[in-house]
């Protein structure tokens, strides 16, 4: 899979995602117990998403020299160690919210948060794509001279 499709496929899902929160909001009231199991399935099956994502990836690094793998390795562990903090303080924040009432609100400014972030790190994977389709089409440019 090119880095574009998974691009793509990434964009997709926020929209499918949008379109099934816009869905289920509607329902919430009538279908409250329904609709959780409907997240919760929804929510397993972006995890399998996600792993096969991740098994692309794992992919394009097996085939990079040890020195990217090295540097990649360093980033992302960085990052996960970043995003376990946000879970962390955000499981914080929810359980004051839950004890304050204001649950529903915290929730939707969190959903709000995080959409924002998954935003910033598409915009930073558009970024990549770009850098790394111009560095492949020089490096070609370089073995055909």
């Amino acid at each position: 899979m090119k880095l574009s499709d998974m691009f793509s496929t990434l964009a997709e899902n926020a929209r499918t995602y949008e379109k099934r929160v816009a869905e289920w909001q509607d329902e919430m009231t009538s279908r409250n117990d329904e609709m959780m199991n409907s997240a919760r399935k929804w929510q397993d099956t972006a995890m399998q998403r996600q792993d096969e994502m991740n098994r692309q990836i794992r992919g394009y690094f097996d085939e990079a020299g040890e020195n990217v793998r090295s540097q990649w390795q360093t980033m992302q562990t960085a990052w996960e160690d970043q995003f376990q903090k946000m879970r962390e303080k955000g499981e914080e924040m929810r359980a004051a919210a839950m004890k304050s009432g204001n649950f529903p609100e915290w929730a939707e400014a969190y959903a709000a948060q995080m959409v924002g972030f998954a935003q910033k790190m598409q915009d930073e994977a558009a970024n990549a794509i770009a850098a790394a389709t111009e560095a492949k089409g020089k490096d070609k440019g370089r073995k055909n001279v």
